[in-house]
């Protein structure tokens, strides 16, 4: 992570951001200690559970996560899985010692509910213990700060089979007594915890399109067949569920073990930019829809105490609506945000639709990667042009819309083929959005830090194992899943050598010259 000084006073309003402006100078003169990168699963969509980077996946009382289920049905458009995904179960010395080496000062990973609590509630799998301990442990002996996400998209199966996992209420408990053990077991050394990964997406993916685990649908709306779900609903029930369990965590965190640990509880969401396809009203409109929609509808209640009143009114009934005990209870249960962000979109109106909707017809609008693309589905662009000013147009909008919590860039990246080495591609991306995330900082915006997205290579949950974010390429034809630096590796270890921030031009690995 890219640790970044207090910011500037507060911004201006936001209403600039729902225009392009020209692009702001670069924040030369400012110092910022060393940085580091991102946990070890990586997707430009909602991304992949832990077991995509650790692997052994039955080994040492792991049970079975509801991406396994989903992996070994075929699920994947390769019919690949993530059981031996980068071995990084077996390889995380190593791994850790490469970050030590690439001058990483904090490291972002999550835990697998399925190693250390293989049941879903109850007894603690000991050698699920001993892993994270010792993982926890080496990146504190390296002097590496430990940021923690408990869910990544993969509870037990076991309580998917039970009752439903997150359709049903019954999981804000277990979820709440999952995270007891981690504040307990690892809170000694842990500081900065993320509940729940990316609520305000992963949902649409798990119950809307049938795309993720544990792959639930209904026709018209699934992209693949489902045997089970229903796309008009259960995204709503599963995002409420989400929002009473961080509540719950959080208030946790606090009454239990804040005072003595000294640490932070946020929540993680995933953060398009959305810029208006014309100036009408109704596009304008639409542009501040899709914001309520894609921020507010976990943000929203977390920091207001209920859900942006354009999602009442246009979901309706089909909205869960909270109790004015649970509105009190999760407002102001969080004390950060966490963002993944990749892309940019444009935003069109899009009339609301009679009779059966998903939560994108809820949404109303058109989305595309660029002003001249055609309209795309109801799901969203395949293609994103990069886009650094939409970062930092993000940044500034959150901190100004959502009273100004710190927030950190937890994931911004970009893909690459496997068997690539020479990612210049990937070094101008990273040059580019450090310097939006600057960029936002000087104009107000509290962000507290900034992690690439990926370290190394992991399985790719919607492309297997042919592309990667990882700056450390891994090899996964070969057995012992060995690592090669790519030149974005080269490149950041030496930028964050520097200091991460100069107001000298350097030369990097590909010969040119770029101001950082």
């Amino acid at each position: 992570v890219l640790y970044l000084p207090l910011p500037w006073p507060y911004p201006p309003s936001c209403s600039s951001c729902f225009s392009r402006p020209p692009m702001a100078p670069r924040l030369l003169p400012l110092s910022a200690s060393r940085g580091a990168t991102s946990r070890r699963t990586s997707s430009s969509a909602p991304p992949p559970p832990r077991t995509r980077y650790e692997g052994a996946v039955a080994e040492d009382g792991r049970s079975p996560s509801i991406w396994d289920t989903f992996t070994h049905a075929g699920k994947m458009p390769d019919k690949s899985t993530g059981d031996i995904a980068s071995e990084g179960y077996h390889k995380y010395k190593d791994d850790v010692k490469l970050m030590a080496d690439t001058n990483l000062e904090a490291y972002r990973f999550s835990i697998s509910w399925s190693r250390l609590v293989p049941n879903g509630r109850g007894a603690v799998n000991p050698k699920g213990l001993e892993y994270y301990n010792n993982l926890i442990n080496e990146l504190v002996k390296h002097g590496i700060q430990i940021h923690v996400m408990l869910y990544h998209l993969d509870f037990p199966q076991v309580l998917e089979d039970e009752y439903g996992g997150w359709l049903s209420p019954r999981i804000v408990e277990d979820f709440t007594a999952f995270a007891d053990v981690c504040f307990r077991e690892f809170g000694d050394r842990v500081s900065y915890w993320t509940t729940i990964d990316e609520p305000n997406v992963g949902p649409i993916g798990s119950y809307d399109s049938g795309i993720f685990a544990p792959g639930r649908c209904s026709d018209p709306f699934g992209i693949t067949k489902c045997t089970a779900g229903n796309s008009t609903v259960e995204p709503y029930i599963a995002v409420h569920n989400m929002i009473l369990a961080h509540a719950s965590a959080t208030r946790l965190y606090r009454e239990q073990y804040q005072a003595v640990q000294k640490g932070v509880v946020g929540i993680n969401v995933y953060s398009f930019w959305t810029y208006p396809l014309t100036n009408s009203t109704v596009d304008l409109e639409a542009t501040k829809r899709y914001q309520d929609f894609m921020f507010g509808w976990t943000l929203g209640p977390l920091v207001f105490g209920d859900y942006p009143q354009v999602m009442k009114t246009n979901v309706g009934s089909r909205l869960p609506s909270f109790t004015k005990s649970q509105s009190e209870f999760v407002k102001g249960a969080i004390d950060f945000i966490g963002i993944n962000h990749y892309y940019s979109v444009y935003v069109n109106d899009r009339p609301l639709k009679e009779g059966v909707r998903d939560y994108a017809a809820d949404m109303s609008v058109y989305q595309r990667g660029s002003r001249t693309d055609p309209a795309t589905s109801e799901y969203a662009p395949t293609a994103y042009p990069d886009d650094p000013e939409g970062l930092q147009f993000v940044l500034q909008y959150l901190t100004e819309a959502y009273g100004g919590l710190p927030i950190y860039v937890q994931e911004n990246g970009k893909a690459s083929a496997n068997d690539i080495l020479d990612d210049t591609d990937r070094v101008e991306y990273l040059k580019s959005y450090i310097g939006s995330t600057l960029d936002a900082l000087r104009n107000g915006a509290n962000v507290k830090g900034y992690f690439v997205w990926n370290f190394l290579d992991i399985f790719e949950f919607l492309a297997g194992y042919k592309l990667g974010f990882g700056m450390y390429r891994v090899d996964f034809d070969d057995e012992a899943r060995p690592r090669e630096a790519r030149l974005s590796a080269r490149w950041y270890s030496r930028f964050l050598k520097n200091n991460g921030i100069s107001a000298q031009s350097e030369v990097d690995d590909t010969g040119h010259h770029a101001q950082q």
